[in-house]
């Protein structure tokens, strides 16, 4: 599907549009059915006389439009302090998934005005294109299952349909490359995907793969690949993504994403059954795709953004890595192997290390890395969470704020976490063999602090320790680590956090 959303979307104006096999309701109570929707009023009364459930479990009531049939899908209360708008994209959600089971092909989505929640327009029709992707293995391998919808119409403003498809285009590719099998979406497949999405589009791609020059300038990278690269289709390939608006640059993102194609915890394996789902550890590069995806459809003017997937296999066998080995960073920090199975802060380290060297020639960069990287954040902040950390510079730019502002607004949530002394230490070499410890020998779940002290590991290996705050030429650094946030397996991927990067770097779109 070229156009990378799950069907045709249609605005609106009205319930009742023709057309339509059904009507999919969003609504939290029958006193925020006002114009245009009173035409559903007399039905929903009538049935909750009779079904008290009504308007805590949904249902599929017949009303007196076009349509013919509407399924009531409830958001529950929208004004408690525990409320917020991830409630319309959850009931959205909920309601196409009841609204493909009665039969609908032809869904109109509608919702009542909910003024505490400036994109709730958005958000609820995102809400509903989440629940009609399609995998991509599934489109390619069964095409008759390849839609579940012919088309869905939107009750709202065509500005709105145009961003929701703009921004689901870009979480469709995220979900493509996330979600998709370890085999499907091996390294050097990845490659063909992207090469293929961005063809004749604004964002240039660039892919190193030769192993030599991956010994030679990303050299923890290539420690995990070690392994891999000995099938030709596991074969890592570390991939560049460019965007540049017109007019004079203003701000430059710089994002590495973790693209680990799948972890077997590699000589450190993952035993217990814990295995399972690691194909999901390359959700990190995938959400670098995706924003770029988005960045090709919406052309933001004056801002240029790089984004690399860092895309390996962590595979176990004779010639993997292990721990113990002390291997020299692109940035030349020597780096004792703790922990094998940390090969996602390996794999960015020193694409981050070339970013920064590139950073320091550009105007106003933001650098960043992306990725499903530990058990911790999970542990520390649930499942529907992404987790921010920023060094000193980034801290005084307050971006750690404005990225979770942005995810609030469009039902991406961030947690803010601090990288503190005790991360650095904890990373500082135990010998005067290193420079500094990859990893201790214990899960992150079951280390102090486990997900923050990474962050400081990517400072320190990559050299951006000399561009903290107190140096000459500061340079603002944030990790993302999307553990929780990525989708649930089994599952559909998230595509987070695409929508709060879109909503806090391209404002003017929205």
């Amino acid at each position: 599907m070229t156009d990378r959303t799950p069907c045709e979307v249609k605005a609106e104006t009205s319930v009742s549009a023709i057309g339509y096999d059904g009507i999919v309701l969003v609504a939290s109570s029958l006193e925020k059915l006002t114009q245009p929707l009173q035409d559903l009023r007399a039905p929903l009364v009538a049935q909750n006389a009779i079904d008290e459930s009504l308007w805590k479990d949904g249902g599929c009531v017949k009303v007196g439009v076009p349509a013919g049939r509407m399924v009531l899908a409830p958001t529950g209360p929208l004004n408690r302090d525990q409320d917020d708008v991830r409630r319309m994209a959850d009931a959205a959600a909920a309601g196409i998934k009841r609204a493909l089971k009665v039969g609908m092909k032809r869904p109109l989505l509608v919702h009542t005005v909910e003024d505490s929640f400036p994109e709730a327009s958005l958000v609820t029709l995102l809400g509903a294109l989440h629940a009609l992707y399609v995998p991509l293995e599934v489109r390619e391998e069964v095409p008759d299952k390849a839609t579940k919808a012919s088309v869905l119409g939107f009750v709202g403003d065509s500005k709105t349909v145009q961003l929701a498809l703009a921004l689901e285009s870009g979480r469709f590719v995220a979900r493509d490359i996330g979600g998709s099998d370890p085999e499907r979406m091996a390294a050097p497949r990845v490659e063909e995907y992207v090469r293929g999405v961005f063809q004749g589009t604004s964002v240039k791609v660039e892919v190193i793969a030769d192993e030599a020059t991956l010994n030679k300038d990303y050299p923890l990278f290539a420690a995990v690949n070690r392994c891999a690269k000995g099938v030709e289709r596991h074969r890592g390939r570390v991939i560049y993504l460019t965007y540049e608006g017109s007019g004079p640059v203003e701000k430059t993102l710089m994002l590495v994403g973790k693209g680990v194609t799948y972890d077997t915890g590699g000589a450190d394996i993952k035993a217990g059954g814990v295995m399972a789902g690691m194909h999901r550890d390359k959700c990190g590069s995938a959400a670098v795709a995706g924003f770029m995806q988005v960045l090709a459809k919406l052309r933001p003017k004056n801002l240029k953004v790089i984004g690399c997937m860092a895309m390996v296999r962590n595979s176990v066998g004779s010639d993997c890595y292990v721990s113990d080995e002390i291997i020299t960073s692109h940035a030349g920090v020597r780096v004792r192997v703790g922990n094998t199975d940390a090969e996602g802060r390996m794999a960015m380290a020193d694409a981050l290390c070339h970013m920064k060297e590139m950073a320091t020639k550009e105007i106003d960069p933001y650098l960043m890395t992306i990725a499903t990287l530990t058990g911790h954040v999970v542990l520390a902040y649930g499942e529907s969470y992404s987790a921010i950390m920023e060094n000193g510079p980034a801290r005084l730019a307050g971006v750690a704020n404005k990225l979770q502002a942005a995810g609030d607004l469009v039902a991406d949530p961030f947690e803010i976490s601090s990288i503190r002394r005790e991360d650095y230490e904890f990373h500082a070499g135990k010998s005067e063999y290193e420079d500094v410890r990859q990893c201790n020998n214990a899960p992150s779940s079951r280390t102090p602090r486990g997900h923050q002290t990474p962050s400081a590991f990517l400072i320190l290996a990559s050299g951006l320790d000399k561009h903290g705050k107190d140096s000459s030429q500061p340079l603002k650094y944030s990790h993302l680590d999307i553990a929780g946030s990525a989708g649930p397996f089994p599952g559909i991927p998230s595509g987070s956090p695409v929508l709060a990067l879109a909503k806090a770097f391209i404002p003017a779109a929205f």
